[in-house]
């Protein structure tokens, strides 16, 4: 049998080891110089030709919509404003991909878990480019990458996921 103190033990790290799991990291990356205040009004690029990994989000016209409301509404919280006509002083690019990945944590010397077992998850990046339709440069990136496990079977926890994270990545854009 047992002891209540053993299996508080083992919820805990199984709290733990799913709270980890669900992690998303954020980063960015903006051109050196570059002084976004200059730029104002933008317009979305050239789409994304390539595969996700995943074919429940290979041209699925809900989350790409999605994902581009969100980036929409994340910019226009930052000040910029969509191009209606004329030249967008900056262009919005994403790009989605899916991949299965396996987490050897066990593996790990700084980290010994005896009752550990490796598993394969889906991890998933989302990337957001702005780039200077003049020199075709980025000059602003931000992206997401994690765990994503149950994500895309679930519509309403997806579209959580993707607000939260777009606002995220946008969090991480200086100010101008």
């Amino acid at each position: 049998m047992t002891s209540p103190r053993r299996l508080l033990v083992a919820l805990a790290v199984c709290a733990f080891a799913i709270e980890g799991c669900a992690a998303r990291s954020v980063h960015s990356y903006l051109e050196p110089g570059v002084d976004l205040g200059r730029y104002q009004r933008y317009d979305w690029g050239p789409a994304d030709r390539a595969a996700t990994g995943d074919p429940r989000l290979d041209n699925n016209e809900i989350v790409q919509g999605r994902i581009q409301a969100a980036i929409e509404q994340q910019l226009a919280s930052k000040g910029f404003q969509r191009s209606a006509s004329g030249s967008p002083e900056l262009l919005v690019h994403y790009h989605v991909s899916v991949e299965q990945r396996i987490d050897l944590r066990d593996k790990e010397p700084t980290t010994p878990c005896p009752d550990c077992k490796p598993f394969i998850y889906d991890a998933g990046s989302l990337v957001v480019d702005l780039f200077d339709p003049g020199s075709n440069r980025v000059v602003w990136r931000g992206w997401s990458e994690g765990n994503i496990e149950g994500l895309i079977d679930n519509q309403r926890w997806l579209d959580e996921q993707l607000d939260e994270t777009v606002k995220r990545i946008f969090d991480q854009l200086p100010r101008r």
